[in-house]
């Protein structure tokens, strides 16, 4: 990893391990060697299993449901329907308009009708297909630019309408010497991960429950059990099980009300595990798109105005569509300065299956169309793909098309001239690899038809939750001495997914209080809400945090210190097992000065304040915080067979610290891969409201053959509103990667290719 440095104020040098350097995961190991425990893992004696009774239909009305015969079955202790649901009969993350059980309609095939519990898993299974259900099948609305013509059959009280942002700033009428468009479409991704979604409710006897639950977002969830179940959150008690990947389609509920309905039912603890086909229709996915842009610019290619209109279909239920639509809508135009600006973003209910957070949420689709529209103008004007970027590109003091002045580093120039100078992976110089070449491998091609194309794409994301939503993260960190030996224990609700978040919390501690034995606690509810492990947030929201807390107790010790020894706490300092002075000597050892004692704090820590949107111009300062990537593909087309195999995919990112370097270009290199597996083979295939593809060997994901070298630049300009400086890392690399793949086809083979994913028929003109 390589890259520039810049940083405001000082960090702590703190024990080894601390902020800055690449310690190991306290769960890796475990997680390489298969022993780690998993959602899925998870035993008790006497435990039942819980299975979902889903609907066949995306649109249908529910005359009648007959449990009779699954009751009946040998071995089942329960069998519920939305008449068992004791609290609120709805749920959802931002409108509380899903159904726990579908109750008199179902608006997507696989919704959940009844739960069957049982003492084995295939009982439960069995018993779940003797339920009888009368359904009067309706026509299902499936387009989501139809779904909001006047005449569209209504999915909700309130129409199909989810939400509407508009941008308007400047000329309402601009004109431009150079005006290019063109419509894009974005097909349904699914976040793949490996981990079907998993629990396990355990009733404590009381009339209470604990949820041990694979997720993102441990009290969003708790409030949404609790209000289905009509308990208070003393009653519902959830702690975090090993989670198997998440990228967003763990922050609505799955299993949870299903599996506590059940254990309080039955008195018995219940499990619940999808399998991989359940999975697809049990989690929200991307929302796919379609868009329509238009760029205008001078004979110098700097951009005058910008017109676009952008349709994302929600699916059945509004999950997080809402702020999806605020982030395409406010950042849909891409890091470009554009004094003219008119934007509509609509989502819509369908009846395709729901969508909500993905990795990207929002940017992901309106970055395939803006960076497909700059190449498109680079060419009107006679510029190259980096020349364009460059001229356009956003810096610091720039202004968004919110009207919100971006305050930090906004290096868009740097990253693409970075990329540039690169060198190029070499080609074969006419000594032809078989083994390299696209279907070389299975020997479908010897390189007739393969041609060699480059593309560049820039991404620019917000980081944490925005438009004023009250974003805080809660952290309790303790300090004791055990055997001679202090110790920290720090406790958060923050969601581990597999981004590295327990590290980077030890890492924190270590830096704060020069601790070297840090324990993360379990993630649970019995502590202050964290936020959700998504938007890029957990390492600034929940770092902020730690780092808070830590200050607190690192103050508590350095004071009580001060006055043992009768001196300033100013000239003290924590030193390992010692305070020590200002010149180094040991003033008191954390033994004596603790003994039995703890020395801990509680500290509730908010990133500055965002504000919402003016509702008619979209202005306002909606964000707390931008990050920036850039990536040049370069690949090889068959453009005979339409295969395609990319070469390299190359990067730039500004991380503002790279708190843990090796983190960072892992979650660069993971959600590179992932931007790629859209461009070029990930889509849920809907026909008439129905998925077609619910499995891995159908539903395509990039595999290690798939995956090309990755050279990565990782820049470091600090943000000083920041802990640390730091930026959000996750999602930004997700965003230009693909539309660079994307743009390396097209500068391979002269087509427009205005959807992705790019299939082999769109290459070779057979569609």
């Amino acid at each position: 990893m390589t890259g520039t440095t810049e940083t405001t104020g000082t960090t702590r040098v703190g024990a080894p391990g601390g902020v800055g350097e690449s310690p190991l995961r306290p769960d890796g190991i475990l997680k390489v060697t298969g022993e780690f425990a998993y959602g899925s893992d998870l035993w008790m004696d006497d435990m039942l299993w819980g299975v979902t009774l889903r609907s066949p239909h995306p649109s249908a009305r529910i005359l009648k449901v007959d449990i009779t015969e699954a009751l009946r079955t040998a071995g089942v202790f329960a069998v519920l329907t939305h008449d068992d649901v004791p609290g609120q009969k709805h749920f959802g993350l931002e409108h509380q308009d899903q159904p726990v059980l579908a109750v008199d309609v179902v608006r997507y095939q696989g919704e959940p009708v009844a739960l069957v519990a049982a003492d084995h898993p295939e009982t439960a299974r069995q018993a779940a297909k003797k339920i009888v259900v009368d359904y009067e099948v309706l026509e299902p609305v499936v387009d989501a630019r139809k779904a909001l013509l006047p005449d569209a059959p209504q999915l909700h009280p309130h129409g199909n309408l989810v939400r509407h942002v508009r941008i308007r700033t400047g000329d309402p009428h601009p004109s431009a010497e150079v005006v290019v468009s063109g419509d894009y479409e974005v097909g349904m991704q699914d976040q793949a991960f490996l981990g079907p979604e998993s629990g396990l409710a355990v009733p404590d006897g009381t009339g209470g429950v604990d949820l041990y639950v694979a997720t993102q977002w441990l009290h969003v969830d708790q409030r949404q059990v609790c209000a289905a179940l009509g308990l208070g959150p003393d009653r519902v008690r959830l702690r975090l099980a090993g989670v198997g990947g998440a990228f967003g389609g763990r922050e609505d509920l799955s299993m949870h009300v299903h599996g506590c309905l059940l254990a309080l039912h039955t008195g018995k603890p219940v499990k619940m595990v999808y399998n991989r086909e359940e999975s697809f229709f049990g989690h929200v996915h991307r929302h796919p798109a379609s868009m329509h842009y238009e760029y205008g610019a001078d004979r110098d290619g700097r951009l005058v105005y910008a017109r676009a209109t952008i349709h994302l279909d929600g699916g059945a239920y509004a999950s997080s569509t809402p702020a999806v639509v605020g982030n395409a809508g406010t950042m849909g135009l891409g890091p470009y300065e554009i004094p003219n600006i008119h934007v509509d973003c609509y989502g819509a209910y369908t009846n395709n299956p729901p969508c909500g957070a993905m990795r990207g949420f929002g940017s992901v689709q309106t970055a395939f169309a803006v960076e497909a529209i700059m190449d498109k103008l680079a060419e009107a004007v006679g510029l190259d793909p980096v020349e364009i970027r460059v001229r356009n590109g956003f810096h610091e003091g720039s202004t968004a098309p919110t009207g919100q002045v971006i305050d930090s580093a906004a290096p868009v120039a740097e990253l693409v001239q970075r990329l540039r100078a690169m060198p190029l992976p070499p080609d074969d110089g006419g000594e032809l690899d078989l083994r390299r070449l696209p279907g070389g491998v299975a020997n479908t091609t010897h390189g007739e038809g393969v041609r060699r194309g480059v593309g560049y794409a820039v991404a620019y994301k917000n980081v944490a939750f925005s438009e004023g939503f009250d974003d805080y993260s809660t952290a309790r960190v303790r300090l004791a001495v055990v055997g001679h030996e202090p110790v920290v224990t720090v406790h958060t609700a923050a969601a581990e997914v597999g981004q590295g978040l327990v590290t980077v919390e030890q890492q924190i501690c270590r830096t704060e209080l020069e601790v070297e034995r840090v324990v993360v606690a379990p993630k649970d509810t019995q502590v202050g809400s964290a936020g959700s492990s998504s938007a890029s947030r957990q390492t600034y929201v929940t770092g902020g945090a730690v780092r808070a807390a830590c200050q607190s107790v690192r103050r508590t010790v350095l004071a009580r210190a001060a006055q043992r020894l009768g001196v300033d706490a100013a000239t003290l300092r924590l030193a390992g097992d010692a305070v020590v002075d200002d010149l180094g000597a040991v003033a008191v050892t954390l033994a004596d000065l603790l003994g039995t004692d703890e020395v801990e704090d509680t500290v509730e820590w908010r990133h500055r304040p965002t504000y919402p949107i003016d509702p008619e111009t979209g202005q306002g300062n909606a964000h707390v915080q931008y990050a920036f990537a850039a990536h040049r593909a370069v690949v090889d087309v068959d453009v005979e067979l339409g295969l395609v195999k990319v070469v390299e995919l190359a990067c730039t990112q500004d991380v503002g610290k790279a708190v843990n370097p090796s983190a960072v270009v892992g979650q660069i290199q993971g959600g590179s891969t992932q931007g790629m597996g859209l461009a070029l083979m990930e889509e849920i295939q809907i026909v008439a409201g129905r998925i077609t593809n619910p499995s891995f060997t159908d539903y395509l994901i990039p595999t290690i053959l798939d995956t090309p070298p990755m050279p990565i630049e990782v820049l470091e300009y600090a943000d000083p509103h920041a802990p640390y400086g730091l930026r959000g890392v996750g999602e930004a690399p997700t965003i230009s990667s693909g539309p660079a793949v994307a743009a390396a086809i097209r500068a391979a083979t002269g087509l427009d290719l205005r959807r992705v994913p790019i299939r082999p028929e769109d290459v070779t003109g057979t569609r």
